[in-house]
């Protein structure tokens, strides 16, 4: 057994050709801030590490601040009393308090307490979050709160900016299969990535931390690369990012390099047909990222007999011929199409993505109660779940019409 160039010994199923192709980022140019190297994006990120998902992610605006402004009353009091303690070799550990109703602590955040930083609650930090693929959840976006917040306070640092900036993220992981998921909100870790393991997340634009001095992710010298290759000048950097995010969906793509993309992030090729990924991946993003928009697939509305109207959900079921949801003891919706399980991220469909991700939960260390359901649009999931699957049908249908893809092999 003889290793590669990279010193990776078991190689089977690497593909020699996939480093001959455009990569997205390196570590190398990511630590000289895309200065280093002959790359598409400048540098790239992982989704936002919280280390107390349940106090500062919720799908209840009021509920997030409730949470929020109860943990920082209980870690400003900490702070106070370690700093005014009268045992100074008291370990910080046994000192603090350990009511897991009341905090969650972090390395980072007892860094914070021995420095004497009080957190500050601001209206402005509860933000919109991808928590997983098609669910959507208030953040409460702060760097006291956050054990890391990665390169998102350059990416999307103020809600302003998620009106303009895209972000393509992938995932980095040998135990499932490669996928991708465009936002335009901050994602949670393993959001969109390797849904149990980090992806990475390559932004369009970045900003300075107060939202000014926009500029360009992806590099003027892969702009000169794709206009040079198709002898086409009127390429825009939005069209690349397009590109990059229809030729990810390839399924030829994911298959023969497979291997490859369970090591490294991923290396683009240039194929013949620039327009057709182009145009492919510009739909795509539209759907993915403004899919609550979409027109629901029609589904047939079963009501249960006997049962009083209800369209609160507690945890969703579905069929085991997957034709329909056990949507709570009234209702029953019927008439999923096979297609929309073809769509799937990571080892699960969309849809079953938001089946998974809509239900009441209960965090058994601080009680906390994270409910879906909205008291203003009790129809709400009922109709994300038929957007999700018109998403998901056309999604499949894009993917078969891309070309075939025509690389050259080394």
């Amino acid at each position: 057994i003889r290793p590669d160039r990279r010193y990776i010994w078991l190689t089977e199923g690497i593909h020699a050709d996939f480093n001959t192709f455009l990569p997205m980022g390196s570590k190398e140019a990511k630590a000289a801030k895309g200065e280093a190297g002959d790359i598409l994006f400048h540098t790239f990120s992982n989704g936002v590490v919280s280390s107390r998902d349940a106090w500062v992610y919720n799908f209840n605006h009021k509920e997030l601040v409730a949470n929020v402004d109860r943990f920082i009353s209980t870690y400003n009091v900490e702070v106070d009393r370690w700093h005014n303690r009268t045992d100074r070799n008291v370990s910080l550990d046994t000192f603090v308090t350990a009511d897991a109703r009341a905090i969650k602590w972090s390395s980072n955040l007892k860094s914070y307490l021995r420095q004497g930083r009080k957190a500050i609650f601001a209206l402005q930090n509860v933000r919109v979050s991808c928590y997983r693929p098609f669910t959507s959840q208030f953040l409460y976006f702060d760097e006291v709160l956050n054990h890391r917040q990665g390169l998102w306070p350059r990416i999307l640092p103020t809600a302003e900016t998620e009106k303009e900036n895209r972000a393509i993220c992938v995932n980095l992981t040998r135990e499932k299969p490669f996928t991708c998921l465009m936002v335009d909100c901050i994602p949670e870790y393993v959001a969109t990535g390797g849904f149990g393991s980090p992806g990475q997340c390559f932004p369009f634009y970045l900003y300075d931390e107060d939202g000014s001095n926009r500029r360009e992710n992806i590099t003027d010298w892969a702009l000169a690369q794709f206009r040079r290759q198709y002898q086409d000048d009127s390429i825009s950097k939005w069209d690349i990012f397009h590109y990059v995010y229809g030729l990810l969906h390839h399924p030829q793509y994911r298959e023969r390099y497979q291997a490859n993309l369970k090591r490294d992030l991923p290396h683009i090729p240039i194929c013949p047909d620039f327009w057709a990924f182009a145009k492919a991946g510009a739909r795509l993003a539209k759907i993915h990222v403004d899919y609550e928009e979409m027109p629901a697939h029609p589904l047939n509305i079963v009501e249960t007999p006997g049962q009083p109207l209800n369209w609160r959900v507690e945890k969703m079921r579905l069929s085991k011929d997957k034709q329909s949801v056990h949507y709570n003891e009234f209702l029953t919706l019927e008439g999923i199409p096979e297609k929309a399980f073809a769509y799937r991220l990571g080892n699960r469909s969309a849809l079953e993505w938001v089946l998974d991700q809509y239900r009441v939960k209960v965090d058994k260390r601080s009680g906390i109660v994270n409910d879906p359901n909205r008291a203003d649009e009790q129809q709400y999931i009922v109709q994300l779940i038929g957007k999700v699957i018109a998403v998901s049908v056309e999604t499949v249908e894009i993917v078969e019409g891309l070309p075939e893809l025509s690389v050259p092999v080394v």
